[in-house]
């Protein structure tokens, strides 16, 4: 029950977000075309994690997805959930991410400590969030996670 209240509270509020508060630019880029990219990079490995759960890029909200796949964070509500702890840990302030974890904290506080951990792995690595991927789309996925030390264990 706690799942599905999250999931329709994340479509009623998905539209409004990336109309009013979401500056960036849509990246106009399909599935395939990321699939394209070379088989070690970030674009390839976007396409491939969009592909596997049958997803198209949501425009304005790419970095989203590009935050799944270098975290090698899942899609369940408690994984997005322990996503969003993860950006905290790494500086990323919004709106957006603090109703998540407000809203997520008291719906699954059995979760808590898996919250925490990806807190901690956020802060251990350095400041990535705010990364412009659209142009490092062709860089090796390991390269980017080495260099940033984003954990995924």
């Amino acid at each position: 029950m706690r799942s599905i209240l999250l999931e329709i509270l994340y479509e009623w509020s998905k539209i409004p977000y990336q109309k009013w508060f979401k500056k960036d630019e849509p990246w106009d880029i399909s599935v395939s075309q990321l699939l394209k990219y070379p088989t070690t990079s970030l674009g390839f490995h976007l396409g491939s994690f969009l592909l596997q759960h049958d997803f198209t890029p949501q425009p304005k909200l790419e970095n989203h997805d590009v935050f799944h796949v270098l975290t090698k964070t899942g899609i369940t509500v408690p994984e997005e959930i322990s996503m969003q702890y993860y950006l905290l840990g790494n500086g990323k302030k919004s709106a957006y991410l603090y109703t998540v974890i407000f809203i997520g904290t008291l719906l699954y506080p059995d979760k808590f400590k898996v919250f925490r951990t990806a807190y901690k792995k956020g802060r251990s690595a350095y400041t990535f969030h705010q990364l412009d991927f659209k142009k490092i789309l062709n860089q090796s996925l390991d390269t980017i996670r080495t260099t940033f030390l984003i954990s995924t264990t």
